[in-house]
């Protein structure tokens, strides 16, 4: 079955050698991570919001959520998720109330603050992304959204975690 990775022999020992600039994890790696400073450039300089804090912003723009819960719908660690909600937390854009459910839990929500915030972001976000995307046609654009998250779904699969979404 053809991958779709170009790979070339080695002629020192016959073994197929990894080509980086074809090898798919690479290609996402650094697309991920220019797109990332782009748009916290922005971030940080308008907002002073890191590219963590943006996220967990985004996140409870859709709803009040456990910091679990957080760490696994974005797939950050449980350190930059505390180092992140304790920033938000004294710049009272969100705020932690105790979990009904677990006493030894909390739940974490956006402020009236931190909603105008987000609404303010939100508009750039939005923008950056359509600049992004901008030299693909809309059934491209759709196609690259459900081979990534099918890509997302087979990291998770094969590492044995539940996808985020």
């Amino acid at each position: 079955m053809d991958s779709g990775v170009t790979r070339s022999q080695d002629p020192a020992d016959g073994d197929v050698a990894l080509e980086l600039d074809e090898y798919l994890p690479f290609r996402l790696s650094v697309a991920s991570n220019g797109v990332s400073r782009l748009i916290a450039r922005a971030y940080e300089d308008r907002f002073g919001l890191t590219i963590p804090q943006w996220r967990l912003l985004a996140v409870l723009a859709e709803g009040g959520l456990t910091p679990q819960a957080i760490v696994v719908r974005t797939v950050m660690d449980k350190v930059t998720v505390s180092r992140a909600a304790q920033v938000l937390t004294s710049r009272r854009l969100i705020a932690r109330t105790a979990s009904e459910s677990d006493g030894r839990s909390h739940t974490l929500t956006l402020t009236e603050t931190g909603r105008r915030l987000h609404a303010e972001i939100a508009p750039l976000a939005l923008a950056y992304e359509a600049a992004l995307l901008a030299g693909l046609a809309p059934g491209e654009v759709a196609q690259l959204k459900r081979l990534l998250m099918r890509l997302e779904a087979a990291a998770a699969r094969l590492s044995g975690e539940t996808p985020a979404r």
